[in-house]
């Protein structure tokens, strides 16, 4: 799908968003677009910048990330995901719920794990069963 880039080859919303799951390095939260050399680049510079993944999801998007480089001739020495960096000390697990998240983001969240009860739950309500 050849998308449509602003002057500054940044994808504008609407392409963004027209993109399928597929196109993205982490599908579930929609991060890290692969669709040309430019955004696979950022894509293993940001790798470790994106939040409310499993380390699950970072083995796949790692992954993904191999086979953009190779598709669009980028170079990548990292051979495993953990060598592109930690989340750093100031920054929460990246599988753990943000305490600065909303209450619609933990909602969301919640209805994604199939935590029960989530509609009648509170924001802290909604954080200490994502924690658990």
């Amino acid at each position: 799908m050849a998308a449509r880039r602003t002057k500054n080859h940044q994808l504008d919303a609407g392409d963004r968003n027209a993109l399928p799951e597929s196109a993205f390095a982490f599908p579930r939260v929609r991060k890290e677009p692969l669709n040309d050399a430019g955004h696979v680049r950022n894509a293993i510079a940001r790798f470790d910048q994106v939040r409310d993944v499993s380390d699950t999801e970072r083995g796949e998007a790692f992954r993904r990330i191999q086979q953009a480089a190779r598709r669009f001739g980028v170079e990548m020495t990292e051979t495993r995901w953990q060598q592109l960096g930690k989340p750093s000390k100031s920054m929460k697990s990246s599988d753990k719920p943000r305490d600065t998240a909303t209450r619609a983001e933990l909602y969301a969240q919640a209805r994604d794990r199939g935590v029960a009860g989530r509609s009648t739950m509170t924001k802290a309500e909604l954080l200490r069963a994502l924690r658990d």
